[in-house]
């Protein structure tokens, strides 16, 4: 069983919208940790998380654009370690910081 020849620009494009779709969900998340501040009302730690929840989604909106941007190329390279690093610890911040205003 042969299949056709690979079309090299389908992968690029799928993974373009798998970080875009990662985005949208840190931007959920960010958002939804803004709202729960609000109506828990906001005191100090509220405040806090939610500071450090719009830095993560930040940092992660940078290592999310640069890696968009890097997709365009006629020969996309791989993904910097440092740029997978950053996008793992901002999603994982993302986490604890919410996790840390829920309790």
């Amino acid at each position: 069983m042969t299949s056709g020849p690979r079309d090299p620009g389908l992968q690029p494009e799928r993974t373009r919208l798998a970080w875009r779709r990662t985005t949208l969900s840190c931007t959920v998340a960010a958002l939804l940790a803004v709202r729960q501040a609000l109506n828990g009302g906001a005191g100090p730690v509220a405040l806090g998380a939610v500071a450090l929840s719009a830095t993560a989604w930040l940092g992660f909106l940078l290592v999310a654009h640069r890696r968009v941007l890097g997709l365009g190329a006629a020969r996309p390279g791989p993904l910097p370690a440092r740029g997978a690093l950053a996008a793992a610890a901002c999603v994982i911040a993302l986490a604890v910081f919410a996790a840390a205003m829920v309790f």
